[in-house]
């Protein structure tokens, strides 16, 4: 059976009753070129164990299948199991397991009998309604070697975004300092069933040791909440919001300076380094 194949795709899911949930924003995909793309992208090996969020009917699982040892394909929709059950038939190193990935035990799987000799990396098409959540839960983890995704390309874009940039906002500063961030190609609508009214685009974190500059994670990120929570004020003025409590506007401005930074700087101009300075100064 053709995954990617329209007309095929469409046979399959009458076959089985399937109707497309919005909720859980499912497109699959029809261009066969992208599935291998993606797992090519992820550099699956024979010693990894790749797992899959949101399967679908199985496209990529199936090229993951072709280059991981094991694929564990973890779908939350009851509706697609069938589906599954029928299109990875006879494939014996996919497991299909299902369940929400937001509620899984993550060390508990990897840690099991069937995964614990290979090394684990995340490839998958993610659904657009819970990139945020899932990449932030896959990062907090620190147990995946890599993780590729294809997700909004609006996200993807934040995710790798440089300082100063219109999309550098606060997620781009938690990927960054979980993982190196590489933006690898863009995936259009027209590749999809049903087609989504927006672009996709294929990212790969590779995780790598906490920046040393940061001394306390804690206050990293609730300096990065802070400088990120109203834009269109300048860093002084969201410090001021935060911080309020413990240092006057003076006080903060002459931290700012103090660590060679414009009075009026505002926060997406300030990289990793930065922060953690600035977090280090506020105690």
């Amino acid at each position: 059976m053709d995954l990617c194949d329209l007309r095929e795709i469409q046979a399959l899911l009458r076959r089985h009753g399937f109707r497309f949930s919005k909720s859980m924003g499912q497109n699959f995909l029809i261009d066969p070129q992208v599935p291998v793309r993606i797992a090519q992208a992820s550099g699956a090996n024979k010693g990894n164990v790749a797992l899959e969020i949101g399967p679908g009917i199985g496209p990529l699982t199936v090229q993951l299948a072709k280059r991981a040892g094991q694929v564990a394909a973890v779908e939350l929709d009851q509706s697609l199991l069938p589906v599954l059950a029928e299109t990875l038939t006879g494939i014996e190193n996919i497991t299909v397991i299902p369940g929400d990935v937001m509620k899984l035990d993550l060390e508990a799987l990897l840690s099991s009998d069937k995964y614990k000799d290979f090394t684990p990396i995340v490839c998958a098409n993610l659904p657009y309604n819970i990139t945020t959540p899932v990449m932030t839960r896959l990062l907090e983890a620190g147990r995946f070697a890599s993780i590729t995704v294809m997700i909004q390309r609006e996200v993807a874009k934040r995710v790798c975004a440089d300082p100063g940039t219109e999309d550098y906002g606060a997620f781009s500063v938690f990927c960054q300092y979980h993982a190196r961030c590489d933006y690898r190609f863009e995936v259009p609508p027209q590749c999809f069933y049903p087609a989504p009214k927006v672009t996709s685009a294929v990212v790969t974190l590779t995780p790598q040791p906490k920046p040393a500059c940061v001394a306390d994670e804690n206050a990293f990120f609730r300096v990065v909440k802070a400088a990120f929570a109203q834009r269109r004020k300048t860093l002084l003025n969201c410090l001021v919001s935060a911080y309020g409590d413990r240092f006057d506007k003076a006080a903060l401005a002459r931290i700012i300076v103090d660590l060679g930074l414009p009075e009026d700087v505002r926060g997406e101009r300030l990289g990793i380094e930065s922060f953690a300075a600035l977090a280090k100064a506020l105690g």
